[in-house]
């Protein structure tokens, strides 16, 4: 197999751009592109592969929106997204179905600012760590004027909850409770896909004759969700356990290969993975072999004079490479791209 040509559309200064896709035209290049490579439907692979497109959203991927992942480069996502959608081009006729997730909230979430307010009624500023002694030492506690609004009648029910939740992030090596911006807010621009890999994907699309499946996560008002299949802590608001929805995972265990890409290294994708490699672990340990991670699509967040977090993404990408994930760039799967068994 060879890879295939980019199709005459495709610019990358338009990738850290917001613009208006233009569907027709882009469907009109489709079928022409379709019919000269003589690509068939995406029904008929054998090798079937699934494309996990990560909140590839604006407001993770394009700068001057709320989380832009920068990375240390400073162009982390605009970047990860040029070799993306190289990617998604020049292998069309290999990508069987592409999944885009999206991370999803609304303004009254335990991650945002308006949830807490200190002793004199001020909200914690983005980016503040709310730690188990702040909960404890009342140093914020839940916004009394929002509680109606979250749908509960008992502030105290929530408040102990929330000292619940921060001390179970705790005990599961999880990140500490931080304050984000408001990001990704439904019915925002910033909870769009980039335009820039919309295109890729509605060519793909197109020209596969495939229908992407999106995948909405992260409204939960009392949990933050970080992994694409579950929230952060799997709790009601009695504490009471409740199970996974592994719906998304059985669906995706039963392609040859699982490909992965997306924002943000060191939080959704890293999280993403983890619930992966469980989910494999207590099934089947050798489907590790069919996910594959292209680490050249992905940046991690860096928070100038805040927060880096490149380090500990790098280490936990080795970590997953020896639980048996193939760690790999988008050019050198494309380029050493070897049928399965049984494959085409």
């Amino acid at each position: 197999m060879c890879k295939l040509e980019i199709p005459s559309h495709y610019d990358e200064t338009k990738a850290d751009k917001i613009y208006r896709v233009d569907y027709q035209l882009v469907f009109e290049n489709a079928l022409e592109y379709r019919k000269r490579h003589r690509i068939k439907p995406s029904s008929m692979d054998k090798e079937r592969v699934c494309l996990v497109l990560v909140d590839v959203q604006n407001t993770f991927c394009i700068p001057g929106f709320e989380l832009f992942v920068a990375g240390r480069s400073g162009q982390g996502a605009v970047e990860d997204n040029k070799r993306l959608c190289r990617f998604i081009y020049q292998n069309l006729d290999r990508i069987t179905d592409i999944i885009p997730t999206m991370d999803t909230h609304h303004i009254m979430q335990i991650f945002h600012p308006i949830f807490f307010v200190d002793s004199e009624g001020r909200h914690p500023k983005p980016n503040t760590v709310i730690t188990i002694r702040d909960i404890r030492g009342k140093k914020y506690v839940l916004n009394p004027e929002i509680v109606k609004s979250l749908g509960y009648a008992d502030y105290e029910k929530v408040q102990d909850y929330i000292l619940y939740y921060v001390e179970s992030l705790k005990k599961s090596s999880k990140y500490e409770l931080i304050i984000w911006p408001f990001h990704a807010m439904l019915g925002g621009i910033g909870h769009c896909l980039v335009p820039f890999v919309e295109e890729a994907v509605f060519f793909h699309n197109t020209v596969r004759y495939s229908q992407s499946r999106f995948e909405v996560k992260g409204s939960e008002p009392l949990s933050e969700n970080y992994s694409i299949f579950n929230p952060e802590v799997l709790a009601d608001i009695d504490k009471h356990p409740v199970k996974p929805d592994n719906e998304l995972l059985n669906r995706l265990i039963h392609y040859d290969r699982i490909i992965l890409a997306g924002q943000a290294k060191s939080h959704c994708m890293a999280w993403t993975l983890g619930d992966l490699e469980e989910y494999i672990r207590h099934r089947d340990k050798s489907m590790a072999e069919k996910v594959y991670v292209l680490e050249d699509c992905t940046s991690p967040v860096v928070i100038p004079g805040i927060a880096d977090f490149t380090d500990i993404s790098d280490r936990r990408f080795e970590e997953l490479k020896e639980s048996g994930f193939n760690i790999t760039s988008s050019r050198n799967l494309t380029e050493n791209w070897e049928p399965l068994k049984g494959g085409v």
